[in-house]
C-alpha cells in the first residue's frame, strides 16, 4: 500500500553504522529525515551523504535528527563513508541504516514486493527508485515525501526550507507561498476569519478574497 503524507511513518528495527535501532524509538519526541540510496559507492549519492553531513547542525538546530539507508549492508558502509569524507570533506556521524534483505525499502514502498529479499547483485538500475526523502513528525506521521531520478542530486537546503515551513505552519494557522524563505510573508489559512486575523497579527494585506497575507508570527 502506497504512503502518503499524515500516514504514520511505518515503524521497523534495523542494525546501522551505530548499531541496532528501533525507528519510532530513535526519533523520540522530535523530527527525523529519512532519507535513502540505491546502492554504496555510486557518486551522486556520495555527495549527498557528505552535503547532509555539512548541513548536521543546521537540522540540530531545528530539532530534526537526520539517518540514511542504503539497500547494502552496514559492514559496507563503513568503507563508503571514509570515501565520502575524500569526495566532499565531511565526516557522517549519524546513522546509516543495512537494507540488505530490502524489507525497509518495500516496507515504504520504494520497491515492489517482488524485489527479491537480497541486496546481492542488484545494480544502482534495480534500486532506481530507492531514492526518497521523508520529513517525519513528533506524532511519527509523514510530512513531506520527495523523490528524485539518480542522475539529480537532492538540494537538501530544501528540505531545510521545508522544515522550517511545516514546523511553522504547525504551530500558527498560517501557510507559506511559493519560494517562501524564513522571514517572508505568510498566507493567513482559510480558517482564521478576519476578525481572528487581527487579533492573532496585527495586521494584514487582502490579496485576493481567498488570499491573506502577514508577517511571519514569531516563535
Amino acid at each position: 500500500m502506497s504512503l502518503r503524507i499524515n500516514d504514520i511513518a511505518p515503524d521497523f528495527t534495523a542494525e546501522t553504522t551505530q548499531g541496532s535501532l528501533s525507528f519510532h524509538d530513535w526519533i523520540g519526541d522530535g523530527w527525523a529525515v529519512l532519507f535513502s540510496h540505491p546502492k554504496n559507492f555510486t557518486p551522486v549519492c556520495t555527495t549527498e551523504l557528505g552535503a547532509m553531513a555539512g548541513l548536521q547542525g543546521e537540522f540540530a538546530r531545528r530539532g530534526v535528527k537526520i539517518i540514511g539507508i542504503s539497500v547494502d549492508p552496514v559492514e559496507s558502509h563503513a568503507q563508503w563513508k571514509n570515501d565520502i569524507k575524500t569526495a566532499t570533506g565531511f565526516e557522517v556521524d549519524y546513522p546509516l541504516i543495512g537494507d540488505k534483505d530490502l524489507k525497509i525499502a518495500k516496507l515504504y514502498d520504494m520497491l515492489p514486493a517482488g524485489a527479491g529479499e537480497t541486496s546481492e547483485g542488484r545494480t544502482p538500475a534495480d534500486n532506481a527508485t530507492v531514492r526518497s526523502v521523508y520529513i517525519i513528525g513528533p506524532d511519527k506521521k509523514i510530512k513531506l515525501i520527495l523523490t528524485y531520478p539518480m542522475t539529480t542530486g537532492r538540494n537538501f537546503n530544501e528540505i531545510l526550507r521545508a522544515i522550517d515551513s511545516i514546523q511553522l505552519t504547525a504551530k500558527h494557522q498560517v501557510a507559506t507561498p511559493a519560494n517562501w524563505q524564513q522571514g517572508d510573508d505568510v498566507i493567513i489559512t482559510a480558517a482564521v476569519s478576519n476578525e481572528d486575523a487581527i487579533q492573532r497579527f496585527g495586521s494584514f494585506d487582502t490579496v485576493l478574497p481567498y488570499l491573506r497575507k502577514t508577517k511571519q508570527p514569531a516563535g
